[in-house]
């Protein structure tokens, strides 16, 4: 029992379920608890930027040439983008043919709209695509640490790792420097992970606590239909990508549960970013893919929150009576394909990107996201573990693509045949690691090659 009770899964789900039975028997008292999940998700939020800064530097500086990070970043991009307008659409279809606002029949003028002032106001902010790649230049590259600004974060990251990579031996102090900081922010990373029973404990609290299960039960249609839809996703789609990687996505899913439950108790994808990315280094993953795709991936393949954005956009059509052509829905995922883009790390991205598009439209009423108050936090649950899943695979898979990944290893290890837990032995300095794990040497084609 205590072998069983010390997994940090376990520990987790114990915290989700005694959370929601305090806020569900005493609402007032387990709303009280939500600065316990807000505290855990600020000690990640501590640590996060300074570890997708590094990795990111880490992985491109440590390519042998430009090349690898032309064909690495660009195959990464085209991924991102088929996955997410694949999730757009299925989140389109489903809608469409489910219909679960159909009926309510909401007066928007009804509606009182104070509640998402400060969403809306943000998302009347967003102006167009030029606004967005005036938006990727930060003001100052500590700006963009201080604000948790992965887009600017990761244009000043790439941009420091290729001139490392440029400059050649002369980088060698500063890249070890960077892997050893790297090192220490993972410890930290590992001190703040104890604290994960306690913060899904402290959230579910709240939630159930907050909005209450009469929430769920009135708008439950929507959010069943939410979690079908991922749940198609991640076991159709992604069942197939995994399949087609040369992996099970069963097996991989039992490999990450601890994440998997962590971001179910805190409702998160961010909050396991790190050890994600140590997991996937250990099952054979290239470091600088890992450290090059897993944070842009957050940006700019965020499947769950796709899936998201265009159930929630004809929803809230549909319970108002307001017609939509089917050009109207195109245009819709047309928009969303832009706006989805660069919304990870800001709090309440979900509702300023739909904010956004709903404004950019002009049909469909604003007014209605109000509908969706009751039941987002339920649902970001779904949008965040889809996310998290939707990531890693891709990461394996784009690995897969341009020859960076040891199959042998993700076999061993996915099998059980390697402890997953035992993670250390990738981080005790790059000699050592070098004797324990065998680089991953593959050709790309013209003699490019990618080196773990």
């Amino acid at each position: 029992m205590r072998r069983f009770f010390g997994k940090l899964y376990v520990q987790v789900l114990v915290g989700v379920f005694a959370g929601a039975a305090l806020g569900f028997f005493v609402p007032h008292i387990g709303s009280d608890f939500k600065p316990l999940g807000d505290i855990f998700i600020k000690l990640i939020k501590m640590v996060f930027a300074p570890i997708i800064f590094a990795t990111v530097v880490l992985g491109i500086a440590r390519m042998e040439n430009m090349k690898e990070l032309g064909r690495v970043g660009v195959r990464a991009l085209i991924y991102f983008e088929i996955l997410s307008t694949f999730a757009l659409a299925l989140g389109l279809v489903v809608v469409n043919v489910v219909g679960p606002g159909q009926g309510m029949n909401i007066d928007p003028a009804q509606l009182d709209t104070k509640a998402i002032a400060s969403y809306t106001a943000a998302g009347a902010k967003s102006e167009g695509f030029v606004d967005f790649l005036m938006h990727l230049v930060p003001t100052s590259i500590v700006d963009a640490l201080a604000r948790n600004d992965i887009l600017q974060i990761l244009v000043f990251a790439t941009m420091f790792g290729v001139a490392l990579s440029h400059i050649g031996p002369r980088a060698r102090p500063v890249v070890d420097f960077l892997d050893s900081f790297t090192h220490g922010v993972f410890s930290v990373v590992g001190m703040i992970m104890r604290l994960a029973p306690l913060a899904a404990f402290g959230a579910m609290a709240f939630t159930v606590g907050k909005y209450g299960l009469g929430s769920v039960v009135s708008l439950g249609k929507l959010m069943g239909t939410m979690y079908i839809t991922c749940f198609l996703f991640v076991a159709i789609v992604l069942g197939v990508i995994a399949r087609l990687s040369g992996f099970s996505l069963w097996k991989f899913l039992k490999y990450i549960k601890d994440e998997l439950f962590t971001v179910l108790g805190t409702s998160s994808s961010e909050s396991v970013v790190p050890q994600l990315m140590r997991k996937l280094e250990h099952a054979g993953v290239s470091k600088p893919v890992v450290g090059l795709v897993v944070p842009a991936g957050l940006t700019f393949n965020p499947d769950g929150q796709c899936i998201y954005y265009t159930m929630a956009a004809i929803f809230i059509a549909q319970a108002t009576n307001t017609p939509l052509t089917m050009t109207d829905q195109l245009v819709v995922l047309g928009v969303l394909l832009l706006t989805s883009k660069g919304s990870a790390g800001v709090t309440g991205s979900g509702f300023i990107t739909l904010a956004a598009t709903l404004a950019s439209m002009g049909k469909i009423p604003v007014a209605g996201m109000v509908l969706l108050l009751g039941v987002d936090r339920f649902m970001s649950e779904a949008r965040a573990i889809t996310n998290t899943i939707g990531n890693a695979v891709g990461t394996i898979a784009i690995a897969r693509w341009v020859g960076a990944v040891d199959r042998d290893r993700l076999t061993q290890v996915l099998d059980g045949r390697s402890d997953p837990e035992d993670l250390d032995e990738l981080y005790e300095g790059d000699d050592e690691a070098a004797g324990k794990v065998q680089p991953i040497r593959a050709e790309l084609g013209g003699g490019v090659r990618i080196a773990a």
